[in-house]
């Protein structure tokens, strides 16, 4: 297939939320308030687990890199949607709205592969808890980072350089608030039926053997905290595990809906606000689920709040 230049010639509408002049304004404060407390929240978790050395262990290593992953992911989204409604102009260029698609589906792809890890922290945890400390050791952590980093990337890539091969006849407008690659691809011109095939052998590997894994992770976990014979023994245990179950059901879970929505409903913007759960509020909620259920972070975050109000 010939590679057509469309860099100067073709621009993207990002048709937002609604049309609806008067909630605009409404969209605008929500969407900043929802930013800051992303942004901010995610911040605090990053820093105290830096600066609080009983926080330096496998799971909290995780759990700063999946926080990073949170910002990264709302300030590749969020930001170009608010200063869309502020300057009334919808436009995004061609090469604009492919790299804000394959940085979506970069950070997307890692919180994906992080949330697997930290699901084998926790079984490593549970079912060897004598071998720990020599499993989850501080390399192989860090190469846990990395080949989902790459996995990742390679994934992101190769969809997003493939959609350089489709042609568009005219501007195109999407009925979303960011270029979602799924939306991309419906306005081509040309044929695309093998993006769709590799979107969807995307969607089964890098989607599917994550979730299979945490799957597979809890099945051992409940497995082996149900032989323990006191009750506050196992609801020890377990409750190491709350927090992350906590955020794989809101991230699983609202990606789900994502998928059920545009399946039965012909309306794309319907789908594009039930996408603002997964892309929006569940990195927004991911602090207060590991702060409010964790007492180590809670303690964590008293003294970084006392040390940073006494250097004032």
């Amino acid at each position: 297939m010939e590679f057509t230049n469309q860099t100067d010639t073709i621009e993207f509408l990002l048709l937002g939320l609604s049309d609806d002049p008067e909630l605009q304004s409404i969209l605008f404060g929500l969407f900043l308030f929802m930013y800051l407390v992303t942004f901010l929240g995610n911040l605090l978790i990053t820093l105290t687990i830096s600066s609080d050395s009983r926080l330096h262990t496998p799971m909290y290593f995780l759990l700063c890199n999946l926080s990073l992953a949170d910002i990264c992911i709302s300030s590749t989204t969020v930001p170009k949607m608010l200063l869309n409604i502020q300057t009334q102009d919808q436009r995004i260029s061609y090469t604009g709205c492919l790299t804000q698609a394959c940085f979506v589906l970069i950070f997307a792809g890692l919180e994906n592969c992080l949330l697997s890890a930290m699901a084998y922290d926790r079984y490593v945890a549970i079912c060897h808890p004598l071998r720990y400390t020599v499993i989850m050791n501080s390399h192989f952590c860090i190469l846990l980072i990395l080949v989902s980093l790459i996995i990742s990337v390679v994934n992101a890539l190769l969809l997003s350089l493939m959609v350089l091969q489709l042609t568009f006849c005219t501007d195109v407008e999407i009925p979303h608030f960011f270029c979602e690659l799924a939306q991309i691809i419906k306005f081509a011109c040309s044929d695309t039926l093998i993006n769709k095939i590799l979107i969807y052998i995307a969607a089964l590997l890098f989607g599917g053997i994550p979730f299979f894994g945490i799957f597979l992770s809890y099945t051992e976990i409940v497995s082996s905290v149900l032989k323990i014979p006191s009750g506050q023994g196992r609801y020890k245990a377990f409750s190491t595990c709350g927090s992350h179950l906590s955020v794989v059901s809101l991230f699983y879970g609202t990606g789900l809906g994502v998928y059920i929505s545009s399946a039965v409903t012909e309306s794309p913007r319907k789908t594009a606000v039930a996408s603002v759960m997964y892309s929006t509020v569940t990195q927004m909620l991911n602090p207060f689920i590991y702060s409010l259920r964790n007492r180590d972070m809670k303690e964590g975050l008293r003294k970084l709040t006392t040390r940073m109000a006494s250097q004032m």
